[in-house]
């Protein structure tokens, strides 16, 4: 249950997202996670490399490890859900 509460977290799941097409460094990945503050980013990746799930490099640059990667392919279907649920939501209004 570690994972979920990590996942649980606001703003882990977009930082992650953000990973999932390429590498970013600290700005970049700011810049995509509109509104997060450097402070909650920081906090959330350094989280993330405790957990194995993100790598930074000597250069800063951020990127999802083997681990990261098989998550995000884990979290596909749920994804596919989400839109599922989001289309039948605009049907029915």
């Amino acid at each position: 249950m570690a994972l979920l509460d990590l996942l649980g977290r606001r703003w882990t799941l977009r930082v992650l997202w953000e990973l999932r097409g390429e590498p970013r460094g600290f700005r970049a990945l700011q810049a995509a996670c509109d509104r997060m503050s450097p402070t909650v980013l920081a906090t959330r990746l350094g989280e993330l490399r405790t957990a194995g799930l993100v790598a930074t490099d000597d250069a800063g640059v951020n990127r999802l490890t083997p681990l990261g990667v098989q998550l995000m392919t884990a979290l596909g279907p749920l994804n596919e859900y989400a839109d599922t649920w989001a289309a039948a939501l605009r049907a029915a209004d």
